[in-house]
């Protein structure tokens, strides 16, 4: 790691704020064992004292490369950190960090608002009583902070819209990893991918999400929640996604009728085959055959 500390801060436009993210600090320091924390050297309205805590107007994304230390906010009890952790702190939410006086800790950290950001809590996907993820030592985590600092350094044209990219994928990662690292201690994930796979060898079939829980040895109640958990689909569901993609291929490469297409990837009828597909994707097959054989282009047709 180059140097003990690297921090920016920096300013966007209206128009950057348009793009759905704007990036207002960048930076990663080591914290070295007995040290005073946080640096003296941060701006007034970042600065905080851990026993008192504070409250940012902003959202962070601060990942512990080394070290351990504890974390505690206005909807999460005091808890443990330690290498491996992504913490996201919220806007408006009152929380308070700290690294052990005898370890220490390296710290990566990224600050942004933005409507995307908004839009994924408001769905759930982040949430304030879950701000801890365990995501582990990884290294393209790393190179993302790393080539964020480096963008924030050079800010050249359109640098917000490469740290927003950034920001997108630092926040991808850490759902992915994170879920994947909870199946891991559940010691279900090979079970689940196990179970795509039959799937997606036998989504042509009539096999039931009971025939595949039984392959896998898994109950059948408990392997619906992890599936949809893992996949978020339910076992049903993911065979019907997989059948419609198969026919979205079909009607864009062959000459092959839409009856023809609903008994080749398994579905019963032609007609629930047609009510599905124009459900799911907003077009009826043969509306979606045309636009995707460029016969023609309607404005009124909605994008899948």
């Amino acid at each position: 790691m180059s140097g003990t500390s690297n921090v920016k801060y920096l300013s966007s436009s209206e128009q950057d704020t348009r793009w759905g993210l704007t990036v207002n600090t960048v930076g990663h320091q080591l914290i070295k064992p007995n040290s005073v924390y946080p640096s003296a050297s941060h701006p007034f309205h970042y600065l905080f004292s851990p026993e008192k805590g504070r409250i940012l107007n902003e959202y962070q994304l601060i990942y512990i490369l080394d070290g351990k230390g504890t974390f505690v906010s206005m909807n999460k009890k005091k808890m443990q950190i330690h290498s491996g952790h992504m913490i996201l702190l919220f806007p408006g939410e009152w929380h308070s960090y700290k690294p052990d006086k005898e370890t220490g800790w390296y710290e990566y950290w990224i600050g942004f608002n933005g409507q995307d950001i908004e839009k994924l809590v408001e769905v759930d996907f982040f949430r304030k009583d879950n701000p801890i993820f365990n995501i582990g030592l990884n290294e393209n985590v790393i190179q993302l902070y790393k080539q964020a600092a480096n963008v924030a350094q050079e800010q050249t044209t359109g640098f917000q819209q490469i740290l927003a990219g950034i920001v997108h994928l630092l926040l991808g990662y850490t759902y992915s990893e994170h879920k994947q690292n909870s199946f891991i201690n559940m010691n279900v994930l090979d079970q689940i991918n196990t179970a795509k796979h039959l799937i997606a060898e036998n989504y042509k079939t009539e096999i039931t999400p009971k025939d595949i829980a039984t392959k896998i040895n898994m109950s059948y109640s408990c392997f619906r929640k992890v599936f949809k958990q893992y996949t978020g689909f339910s076992p049903s569901r993911y065979k019907e996604e997989l059948r419609l993609q198969t026919s979205k291929e079909l009607l864009a490469n062959t000459t092959m009728t839409s009856q023809e297409i609903a008994f080749e990837v398994g579905f019963d009828t032609p007609y629930y085959f047609c009510i599905l597909f124009k459900k799911r994707t907003g077009y009826s097959p043969l509306e979606y055959r045309n636009l995707a054989q460029g016969k023609y282009i309607s404005n009124d047709l909605r994008h899948n």
